[in-house]
């Protein structure tokens, strides 16, 4: 019988219970691919995480993500929250300055994608403000069809606000980004899974939907994110549809940027009673995206042990 820890978090939030919960494993080495699967499906969270050592030397730790359907390249929520306990649990420390920022540590993460640069901020000895840059964009295939987008998310045709496309943008997971006229509009939609398959196809089914109406002040859009073919519903938080959701307001103009960057807040998660705030900034030189940044504060919430029969 093996013992095996985990440590429950609330991720951009600086509540209890609002933002995403996420379930951290910190020894995650010698646990197969498939038991991984099992213990994701066991806490039914959005995603849990696994720490195992680095594959490079020059990085810090390799971090495996897993839904309760499957392993997915790359998260953002996941990202900040397992980031959030590594420094909890004194696994990274505040050496007082980096070679960036004062009072700030960056971390280098192994994910599917690649290795993720993680910046912690400290506040009295404990992580602040966490924030992850994600691979640069590249934008997809559109759909043409928004009377088949709008049924698919039982919506009106008149409820798509057609100034902007319909588009698939990816940060190292792709997500099909569907603009709302309105915040009323984004408070009615509800997936039809036969509707997605049947509309998508061999496309994406993870569809994000926003509006630049707001419930929050400080908020600069209002996002949902339907992904029931990952065995998540609705998701309160997604960290890794974000930087591209940044991408997008960017490149087709929804909300202006300055001084070469556009710097956004997404508030995400209110339809679920899940409030969540994710900070995007987007680093550009003109149409070219230079740098895609996802931020945010977590709240730990508490923690305990499975035991397995390994």
């Amino acid at each position: 019988m093996k013992k095996l820890r985990y440590h429950l978090v609330d991720v951009f939030t600086d509540r209890q219970f609002g933002g995403n919960p996420l379930a951290v494993f910190t020894d995650g080495a010698g646990l197969s691919d498939e038991l991984m699967q099992q213990i994701a499906k066991e806490m039914n969270l959005s995603e849990t995480t696994f720490v195992l050592p680095p594959e490079d030397d020059a990085n810090h730790f390799r971090v495996r993500i897993f839904t309760p359907a499957r392993e997915l390249p790359m998260a953002g929520h996941p990202t900040v929250g397992t980031t959030f306990i590594l420094a909890r649990e004194r696994m990274i420390e505040s050496p007082g300055r980096d070679d960036d920022d004062a009072g700030a540590t960056t971390i280098r993460l192994e994910e599917g994608v690649g290795t993720i640069p993680v910046r912690v901020g400290w506040k009295d000895g404990a992580a602040d403000f966490i924030e992850m840059s994600q691979p640069l964009p590249t934008f997809g295939e559109r759909v043409e069809d928004e009377a088949a987008v709008a049924a698919m998310i039982s919506l009106e045709q008149s409820d798509i606000d057609g100034r902007f496309p319909v588009e698939i943008v990816s940060c190292g997971v792709p997500f099909l980004y569907v603009p709302l006229k309105s915040l009323d509009a984004a408070r009615r939609a509800r997936p039809r899974i036969d509707m997605i398959e049947r509309v998508l196809g061999g496309l994406p089914h993870e569809v994000f939907v926003f509006t630049t109406e707001t419930e929050f002040d400080g908020s600069g859009v209002h996002s949902r994110m339907f992904a029931p073919g990952l065995g998540v519903a609705e998701d309160p938080a997604t960290g890794g549809a974000s930087g591209p959701l940044g991408c997008y307001l960017l490149r087709h103009g929804v909300v202006a940027s300055s001084g070469g960057e556009l710097d956004v807040t997404s508030e995400q998660g209110i339809e679920i009673g899940r409030p969540s705030f994710i900070r995007i900034r987007i680093a550009h030189e003109g149409a070219t995206i230079t740098r895609v940044r996802v931020g945010g504060r977590c709240r730990f919430v508490g923690g305990g042990h499975l035991e397995l029969d390994v």
